[in-house]
């Protein structure tokens, strides 16, 4: 202990000098008190292990059509006639739509009358030459008034040509605003009513072709990963309704994800159309995984680092927590599988995750200490 000097008989400058040193040993002497050791917080934890998956996966999707035409006019114009609505059953080559063709009739009729007058110039063009032929045989026109003839009859023939192909397109011209059904199938949806003045390329009626129906589910990257194939199969049947059933097989995965959901479309193409299930059913698909290894874990284990799931694994020498980022292979219940990030026989931490930090010391609770 440091022993306090007396001052009594010093003066001024040696009194301040003595406080300033006693303030000083207070001071270090302060300082020399040994810090507080670390909590060592009580948890609970569990052994991990690794098991082969195969399991199955039953997912919730929609039925589509495999194909689904847009049907649209190639020209502008003022709807006029629309057949059908959204639930008819159309035939391929059935006009379903039709616009105000008036512009389109009279250029036809005008080109049809070029071609009828150019045909008439032709008759006559060949028959000046056929005369002209049989004057110059008799020496009685010369060399070139028949050459002039024989020009004349080519650029007739070129004139009915010509005005030919302008009836022609004026044909196709007037034949497009006839909207017809390119297919077999059921219209689902429309996209312009009569009296409308449409556009080019606009969507009139959207037809589902009646050949093919896929079964469309869309999965997390995390199922895709585990095990889905092209050509798997798939037993589907309607969510409202178990016993209506078919089998499927994998027929699409998509290569990327989409941007707002982040999953993944699978198309199932089903092998046969059972009765009842209709186009915009909710139907359920069961598919078998891929075998791999992976490992369950609690859901209470789960925490996030940064963007990515993690969890804290115990060191089994020094008992201080790491953590230890995972990568999740789906959801169940009450627990999640892991696909990696962690091995066969890691302890961690199943309680009071989120309150625990790196390098953080750890006791195992009584009942758990006996393990690993």
């Amino acid at each position: 202990m440091a022993t306090i000097p007396d001052f009594s008989n010093n003066t001024p400058m040696q009194l301040w000098s003595g406080s300033l040193g006693l303030v000083i040993m207070l001071t270090l002497s302060a300082c020399e008190k040994k810090p507080e050791p670390e909590q060592v917080r009580s948890v609970r934890s569990v052994v991990v292990e690794a098991h082969m998956s195969g399991d199955r996966l039953a997912l919730t999707g929609q039925l589509h059509a495999r194909d689904e035409t847009k049907l649209a006019f190639r020209l502008s114009g003022k709807l006029i006639e629309r057949s059908v609505t959204v639930g008819d059953t159309v035939k391929a080559g059935q006009v379903v739509a039709r616009l105000d063709a008036a512009t389109e009739r009279h250029a036809r009729n005008a080109a049809r009358a070029d071609y009828t007058a150019a045909l008439a110039v032709l008759d006559q063009s060949a028959a000046a030459e056929r005369r002209f032929g049989n004057l110059l045989s008799q020496s009685a026109v010369s060399k070139a008034e028949y050459e002039e003839a024989v020009r004349h009859l080519k650029t007739a023939h070129a004139q009915v040509d010509a005005t030919r192909a302008k009836l022609d397109s004026a044909e196709i011209q007037l034949g497009y605003a006839e909207l017809k059904a390119d297919a077999d199938g059921v219209i689902t949806a429309k996209g312009a009513e009569p009296g409308e003045v449409v556009q080019a390329g606009q969507m009139i009626l959207s037809l589902a072709h009646q050949k093919g129906r896929d079964a469309v589910f869309d999965m997390p990257a995390q199922i895709i990963r585990a095990g889905i194939s092209p050509h798997q199969e798939v037993e589907v049947w309607l969510a409202d309704n178990p016993d209506i059933t078919t089998m499927g097989h994998v027929r699409e995965i998509a290569p990327q994800a989409d941007p707002s959901t982040r999953t993944y479309q699978v198309k199932v193409s089903l092998d046969t159309l059972p009765s009842g299930m209709f186009l915009g059913s909710t139907v359920v698909g069961r598919l078998k995984l891929q075998a791999g290894t992976l490992i369950e874990v609690p859901l209470s284990a789960l925490m996030m680092a940064a963007t990515q799931p993690a969890v804290w694994v115990i060191d089994p020498q020094t008992s201080v927590v790491h953590k230890r980022e995972v990568e999740i292979a789906r959801y169940n219940q009450n627990a999640v599988v892991v696909a990696s990030g962690l091995l066969s026989g890691d302890r961690i931490v199943t309680a009071g995750a989120q309150s625990l930090h790196e390098g953080q010391k750890v006791k195992l609770l009584e009942d758990e200490s006996g393990g690993r």
